[in-house]
């Protein structure tokens, strides 16, 4: 496991930091709170997919199916290559595909954000947003998710902060240590 700021190439003068983690992790909590404190630009990728496609994510896996979202999800990152840095909450499976992973190396550093499986639970059990969730609503089953994510979660992060008994402010704070 990486700990450990490190330099990359970047195509921007402003690099992005790119949120990663497990549905429930708390990428969208800190993305916002690292946009008040850095005065910086935030995109919300899924909220960002919505709109774009008129639909939620559960409609959008219903009707046209997780290998469309996971384009929709490429060609989003792709367009960021002309803009400024900013911070970017990921969706839950957008480092699945490794061409993601290099688009976000090449624009920046990937902040991989952690909880235990019963803390994301205890974070989504109330969701009707989460379609991959539908059906395994429990913390085995999260368990089970997060474990099969979790090589590809390590390949792809910079950095990494459990988010377990921790305020989203105290998040931030640790994460602007580290990035400076």
């Amino acid at each position: 496991m990486k700990t450990s700021p490190q330099k990359a190439t970047h195509k921007n003068p402003c690099p992005f930091v790119f949120l990663i983690g497990f549905m429930g992790a708390g990428k969208s909590a800190v993305a916002s709170g690292l946009q008040r404190r850095l005065s910086i630009d935030r995109i919300e990728m899924d909220r960002e997919i919505e709109l774009g496609e008129g639909m939620t994510i559960p409609e959008i896996f219903s009707k046209k199916g997780q290998e469309y979202f996971r384009d929709l999800e490429t060609g989003l990152l792709k367009s960021l290559e002309t803009r400024n840095g900013c911070v970017v909450s990921c969706g839950g499976g957008a480092i699945l595909r490794p061409e993601n992973v290099r688009i976000m190396k090449s624009l920046g550093r990937i902040l991989w954000l952690t909880a235990s499986p019963v803390t994301i639970w205890e974070r989504v059990r109330f969701s009707e947003n989460r379609p991959l969730l539908k059906g395994r609503m429990d913390p085995e089953s999260i368990r089970q998710m997060m474990e099969e994510r979790r090589p590809a979660y390590e390949r792809a992060a910079d950095l990494i902060i459990d988010t377990d008994q921790k305020s989203v402010d105290q998040v931030v704070e640790e994460i602007i240590r580290m990035i400076e």
